[in-house]
């Protein structure tokens, strides 16, 4: 939507909940004008959301004052500057992990921004971090985006086919283009994940200024990567590639003081678009001794005890219905198995985790200070949201993985989380992450891909709203846009079109649902897979967490995806069956290869793509010289 330039205009942008007239070049309620006319009362627009302030007026002057007034009002409104917008986005966060969404964890700068707006309860993005980060920048489906998956899981018979570049493709545009267009300044420091050509680093796809690390994640503390799936690890700085990360260095730290740096070089009267995206809590799970610190001495009750705390939280925020169905969850039985030893390397690990959050929240704060003291708070909207669900592997368990890990990395459990110390989650506190939720990271059931969302800020109509009904990651790019009344991209034979719709109303106040009954919202990776139709879930998963076959929930009354409804439901579950061959054709679904496995495939991706292009050079050099040596020795044999 184009910004109103003039009163007129205006009628049709702004979201006052009265209606208005025009007399002459003065913007008028209705209301107003009609109550002055019948009775000599005025109302006066005070703010959105607020009881309308009546003025009795009874003489004829102080009517035309009235009037005056409300035209000073509507002309102010016009003044006012376009919000400022920052998107924040953690990284394997899970549904219950801010203390704002359930969890004991402290976040409460994140806290107060979802209590100064809105939460979305169902929220759902994709299951990786790849296509959740096409998908929120460019309003459209993944595959259509060109991420159909990640290079690193990508099987090699996907590579290429289009939809498969996994990287951005030139059919779409990114809000930051269109926001820089349209006169904001525009920034990223954090996760970037959407390739290193540099028709694919930030600079190309519309930001002013930028600091990144490109890849799926990397070390926190230094500059080389978190796993085996590259020989070294990618930061670019305004599209250069740094050979260097500043001393004292952490990843959290540095991406808001790039933010923070990039806002003050800039003019502070032009509106801003900052995208902050996390590596907290991305694996290696790492943060400031003193960070994990706070948490000594907790978790050391257990998985299904913290877990229950997070569910009778989740029902006193009103998250979710006190009768919803909920997944089940790790059980005390199994924490009580543990050895002391075990036990207590679990609340380590756990206390990494805490801390690595509460680190990432702390630095938010720092910018939402900065922002406050340089008198840019008032007018900025705040979007925090997590790219997917928390992660419950652990690549210890793999030989591979666990011998480059030992070479590379410690594990002594009184450092964990610290400088050179690699711990994931694990398989138990990854589910309790995920909470009351059914799944995983990378996998299509709710507990990897419903998150949190909170939109907070400037025009909030009911802050502490919780808002249920179903939204997509591909609503963010419709919102930012909306907020900053910027026109989606025009419908183009070469350009995507903008598929997820605007939650700004939902933002004012609207108790609606974004999509109707009838939407359908299909998704994709890697075969696991989800179809969303009014409060139904289509869902299937790859091995060896699923089988491949289809289930049907009602994901309204059982979040937890406990009962399966294709029997009782037979005319659903074949009607969303024939909605999503409809999506796979639409945006180009490739099958997934019979024997396709995660772990081997990252295997065979960073030989052929990775190692096998760094490390052959020198092979073949080796090869050559000992080729050249074993002739020469033969041809002396001969002459001797």
């Amino acid at each position: 939507m184009p910004r109103p330039t003039k009163l007129a205009d205006w009628l049709d942008f702004h979201t006052w909940p009265v209606e208005y007239v025009l007399i002459g070049n003065t913007l008028v309620a209705l209301d107003a004008f009609l109550l002055a006319r019948r009775t000599g009362n005025v109302w006066h627009p005070h703010s959105v959301g607020r009881a309308p302030i009546i003025i009795n007026i009874r003489s004829r002057r102080l009517r035309l004052m009235g009037i005056v007034l409300l035209s000073l009002v509507a002309q102010a409104a016009l003044a006012q500057p376009r919000p400022n917008i920052v998107l924040i986005v953690a990284d394997d966060i899970g549904f219950s992990d801010f203390g704002a969404f359930g969890g004991e964890i402290a976040t409460p700068n994140i806290d107060a921004l979802a209590r100064s707006g809105v939460r979305f309860a169902s929220f759902h993005a994709a299951a990786s971090c790849a296509p959740t980060r096409a998908m929120l920048l460019t309003g459209v489906d993944s595959h259509l985006a060109g991420i159909g998956s990640m290079r690193e899981l990508m099987p090699l018979s996907h590579r290429g086919k289009p939809g498969y570049a996994g990287v951005l493709n030139d059919r779409v545009q990114t809000v930051a283009s269109l926001l820089r267009a349209s006169g904001y300044q525009t920034m990223v420091a954090g996760k970037w994940h959407l390739g290193v050509d540099p028709a694919n680093l930030p600079p190309a796809r519309g930001f002013d200024h930028s600091a990144i690390q490109a890849d799926s994640g990397s070390d926190n503390f230094e500059m080389r990567p978190y796993l085996p799936m590259k020989p070294e690890a990618y930061w670019y700085e305004e599209g250069v590639r740094l050979k260097a990360l500043p001393d004292n260095f952490y990843s959290s730290r540095y991406f808001v003081d790039k933010t923070i740096e990039y806002l003050q070089a800039g003019q502070q009267d032009q509106p801003f678009f900052a995208y902050v995206a996390f590596q907290a809590n991305h694996t290696p799970l790492q943060a400031p001794a003193h960070f994990i610190d706070q948490y000594r001495g907790d978790y050391l009750q257990g998985w299904a005890q913290v877990r229950a705390a997070r569910i009778e939280k989740i029902h006193e925020e009103g998250l979710l219905a006190e009768d919803a169905t909920l997944a089940p969850g790790p059980s005390q039985q199994e924490w009580d198995a543990l050895s002391p030893q075990e036990r207590y390397f679990e609340a380590r690990r756990m206390q990494a985790y805490a801390g690595m959050a509460t680190a990432m929240d702390y630095e938010i704060g720092r910018l939402v200070a900065y922002l406050r003291q340089s008198g840019r708070y008032r007018n900025t909207v705040f979007i925090v949201l997590s790219d997917n669900g928390a992660v419950a592997n652990e690549p210890y368990s793999n030989k591979w993985g666990r011998r480059w890990l030992e070479r590379n990395y410690h594990r002594q459990v009184e450092a964990l989380g610290e400088k050179g110390s690699w711990v994931a989650a694990g398989s138990r506190w990854g589910r309790v992450a995920n909470t009351p939720l059914d799944g995983i990271k990378f996998y299509a059931s709710e507990g990897g891909v419903r998150v949190p969302l909170i939109i907070a800020g400037a025009g909030a109509a009911r802050p502490g709203e919780i808002y249920h009904e179903f939204t997509y990651v591909t609503d963010i790019a419709a919102t930012v846009l909306d907020i900053a009344a910027v026109a989606e991209p025009a419908a183009a034979p070469d350009l995507e079109p903008v598929s997820g719709k605007s939650l700004l109303p939902v933002f004012k106040g609207s108790r609606a649902p974004v999509y109707s009954a009838d939407d359908v919202i299909g998704y994709e990776f890697s075969g696991n897979a989800a179809l969303y139709r009014g409060d139904f879930n289509l869902v299937k998963n790859q091995p060896p967490v699923g089988d491949r076959q289809w289930r049907l929930y009602d994901i309204r009354r059982d979040p937890g995806e406990t009962a399966d409804l294709r029997a009782r439901h037979p005319d659903v579950f074949a009607r969303l069956q024939r909605d999503y061959d409809s999506y796979v054709e639409r945006v180009g679904v490739l099958p997934m290869p019979d024997n396709y496995a995660v772990g081997k495939q990252v295997a065979i991706n960073a030989l052929v793509f990775f190692y096998g292009p760094k490390y052959l050079p020198h092979v073949l050099l080796a090869l050559f010289a000992v080729l050249a040596l074993w002739w020469y020795r033969r041809r002396r044999g001969r002459h001797a």
